[in-house]
């Protein structure tokens, strides 16, 4: 393995907000990749891919999303923002400077989770040449298994209120394990989650504009028993938000890679390395 390059770096987005990055990269790449995060992921929870991408040859970038972990203000209780913020401000601003950063590659994206949902509200998706999606699928609480179902019920109605009341955001610990989250953040996601269209009705007037259609990078979906989340009914019902995309999903199960358990995050985890040779290998064909 090549020893990788790695520089921390504050860039802003169109609306000037900074954000957090990371490049990890080959002295040489011969392609660029960048890693979207799932929600209330910080960027550091990729670094062990990503070093692992770099050694293949890659130049990777990762960041935090406006609010989140190194992206972070001061003031989390007053930041005005939504959750499509990311899509239309945050992933284009990181696609940029990965490009400025690797000039003249091949781009592949790996969107985990809602890393993979919001293409469609990126200005420039259009540099990117595929997508690897990572236990992606529809946030509908109804479409996901059955035991995990109480628990989102209770985060959605009980414990982010309670946390939005108490501090102004939806503060880690407890029964949300990620990053302290936006007011905008967890309201939209909320107005989402609970219904089983998810977004796909809003596209038509209150998410616009928008460039889902105008998608056509192909995209693989990587999907894993034991995801309460991404499943074999969310992930396909999420693809369908990008009609003119070649699309694919692969099924796989812990035991494919010598692992106990995958879940909706352990594809990003310690002992996945075959999982993201497989990753490399489709992004740089």
């Amino acid at each position: 393995m090549i020893e990788p390059r790695v520089r921390d770096l504050i860039q802003p987005a169109a609306d000037g907000f900074p954000l957090s990055m990371r490049l990890i990269s080959a002295p040489q790449p011969t392609l660029a990749v960048l890693i979207s995060a799932g929600t209330g992921y910080p960027k550091g929870f990729y670094d062990r891919m990503a070093r692992h991408l770099a050694g293949r040859g890659a130049a990777v970038l990762t960041y935090d999303y406006r609010g989140i972990a190194g992206s972070r203000p001061d003031d989390l209780a007053g930041l005005e923002m939504d959750y499509t913020d990311w899509g239309r401000l945050d992933m284009p601003a990181a696609l940029e400077a990965l490009i400025l950063a690797a000039p003249g590659l091949p781009v592949g994206h790996i969107g985990h989770s809602v890393g993979g949902h919001f293409i469609g509200f990126m200005p420039n998706h259009a540099r990117i040449d595929r997508h690897a999606f990572l236990s992606v699928g529809i946030g509908y609480w109804g479409a996901h298994h059955l035991s995990n179902q109480p628990l989102e019920l209770a985060f959605w109605h009980l414990f982010g209120p309670l946390s939005l009341a108490r501090h102004g955001y939806v503060k880690g610990g407890g029964l949300w394990a990620g990053a302290d989250l936006p007011r905008g953040t967890f309201e939209t996601w909320k107005r989402w989650c609970l219904k089983p269209a998810y977004f796909r009705d809003e596209l038509a007037e209150r998410l616009q504009p928008h460039d889902f259609e105008g998608v056509t990078a192909p995209i693989r979906s990587w999907v894993f028993a034991g995801d309460p989340i991404a499943n074999a009914v969310t992930a396909p019902e999420l693809l369908k938000i990008y009609p003119n995309a070649p699309t694919e999903i692969i099924a796989r199960q812990a035991s494919d890679y010598g692992v106990k358990r995958i879940g909706h995050d352990g594809a990003v985890r310690r002992g996945m390395e075959g999982l993201w040779d497989e990753i490399f290998d489709w992004l740089k064909a």
